[in-house]
């Protein structure tokens, strides 16, 4: 029997180059996966994933990695995105999710969600630095897939926009900490705000910095974060509060996972055990 020929993608083949590649070996449908929010400290881990069309019409302009996008670039490619694709998906893990399963399980947990929940079943699934098990479909974990394929890509910005606007409403809501400018990275500012006014319930509890000013830094990840149980009190920080008024307990972890854009949530998926907590910087 032949061997079919090797497929080359070339690196200076542009961003739509690996999607080409993959479609004219028959995989018409390709998505990509990526996460928004893994090294802050503060606020949710958002997956998304998209399809793009064949042809021109999946060519957007501006669209890159997120992180080299201005605010306002992110925005207007966020749109294209959402008017032009196949199908998108969007899955939100709060905070106390995190503390209580791990970070990189629910990284992995969430962009599994992200593909199990497109109105389009894709054919091939291109990941951004992680392999994700569990798909009925072959993939490829690509090292900066954000900035190698057009559809890891457009997974990116969905990712880091709808995150950075749940980040200024969280502002809003817990004022004091900079969420709408640093959104929840660890910047000088974030860190010269937690040592004076205490991590607030939006904080991820597991990670060492925000352990170490809640002085519960001498437990282990998944106790780190205040034992829920009776009414929540009004946090420091939160409209309404006091700024001095000392943290006691928040919510129950293992809160529900959201999946926007008005998709269904699949059943959860099951989860191991801890992996080490890491803090980011911006």
């Amino acid at each position: 029997m032949l061997t079919p020929p090797r497929t080359v993608v070339r690196r200076d083949g542009g961003l739509y180059a690996l999607e080409r590649a993959l479609q004219r070996r028959g995989f018409r449908h390709v998505a990509g996966a990526d996460e928004a929010g893994r090294g802050a400290c503060a606020g949710p881990l958002v997956a998304a994933a998209a399809i793009l069309p064949e042809g021109r019409r999946g060519e957007i302009d501006e669209l890159a990695d997120s992180k080299l996008l201005t605010p306002a670039a992110r925005e207007r490619v966020y749109d294209e995105v959402v008017a032009r694709a196949l199908a998108y998906a969007v899955v939100v893990i709060p905070a106390e999710e995190v503390d209580a399963r791990g970070l990189h399980v629910c990284n992995l947990a969430a962009m599994r969600r992200a593909l199990a929940s497109l109105t389009t079943r894709p054919e091939y699934v291109l990941t951004d630095g992680f392999g994700v098990d569990g798909l009925d479909v072959p993939g490829l974990a690509v090292w900066k897939g954000d900035r190698v394929a057009a559809c890891v890509a457009a997974a990116s910005v969905l990712a880091k926009v709808t995150r950075d606007r749940i980040m200024v409403e969280l502002d809003g809501r817990f004022p004091g900490y900079g969420f709408a400018e640093h959104k929840g990275y660890i910047t000088a500012e974030h860190s010269a705000a937690l040592r004076e006014r205490g991590p607030c319930r939006e904080h991820r509890f597991s990670y060492v910095n925000v352990a170490a000013v809640s002085g519960r830094d001498g437990q282990p990840p998944r106790a780190r974060r205040p034992a829920a149980g009776g009414p929540d009190p009004v946090l420091p920080g939160e409209v309404g509060g006091r700024p001095d008024e000392p943290m006691e307990r928040s919510g129950a972890p293992g809160g529900t996972v959201g999946v926007a854009l008005g998709e269904q949530p699949r059943p959860p998926a099951s989860v191991g055990e801890d992996v080490v907590m890491e803090g980011g910087v911006r």
